[in-house]
């Protein structure tokens, strides 16, 4: 049995799921989310507790268990508190500012890279190299922040770039150089 696809998921005061068929609907106070699952899960609303359960203990139906069940609690957990993911910019001279709704990153181009959000997410720049991505759905947060990363990815030498918070990043060492060397 899966340790996490049987665990129940609690609905709160203010959520409300709606189920037809295989697809799921949840509004809350944030927002509103809807996702389709596989047809063969069985979702079902007992008592403000939602059960997701499996027909056959067959390989696909056993792997597509828990990931229904946590898609599930992504998508009410996100009505209720949402989702935040932070990134710092490590650098000499890098930045990033807010212009409207978007961001502009100076991250050593020499130009300013302008970087728009999707619906449904929201960027702020606390001082000037910190960036916070929020939003209701955990996967549209955290794929946002990858393509802001990607912009200038940390080097793996000097350190410099753009790192989620919290994120070590192991430096090479450089050339040995006259360092070993004989003579």
């Amino acid at each position: 049995m899966s340790r996490v696809g049987i665990k129940p998921i609690s609905v709160p005061q203010g959520v409300e799921v709606a189920i037809s068929g295989s697809e799921v609907a949840v509004k809350g106070p944030k927002g509103e989310l809807s996702r389709t699952f596989h047809p063969d899960m069985i979702i079902t609303l007992q008592d403000r507790t939602l059960i997701v359960s499996r027909p056959s203990d067959g390989k696909t139906h056993r792997s597509l268990h828990g990931l229904t069940r946590s898609l599930l609690a992504n998508m009410i957990e996100g009505m209720t508190n949402g989702f935040q993911q932070g990134l710092e910019l490590v650098g000499m001279g890098y930045r990033a500012q807010k212009s409207g709704d978007k961001l502009l990153l100076q991250v050593g181009y020499p130009h300013p890279v302008e970087v728009p959000p999707p619906p449904g997410i929201s960027l702020d720049v606390e001082g000037n190299n910190r960036v916070i991505v929020s939003g209701i759905d955990k996967q549209l947060v955290g794929q946002v922040a990858a393509r802001i990363r990607m912009v200038k990815p940390p080097d793996s030498y000097v350190g410099k770039g753009i790192r989620y918070v919290g994120e070590v990043v192991r430096l090479k060492p450089g050339k040995a150089g006259k360092v070993g060397r004989r003579r």
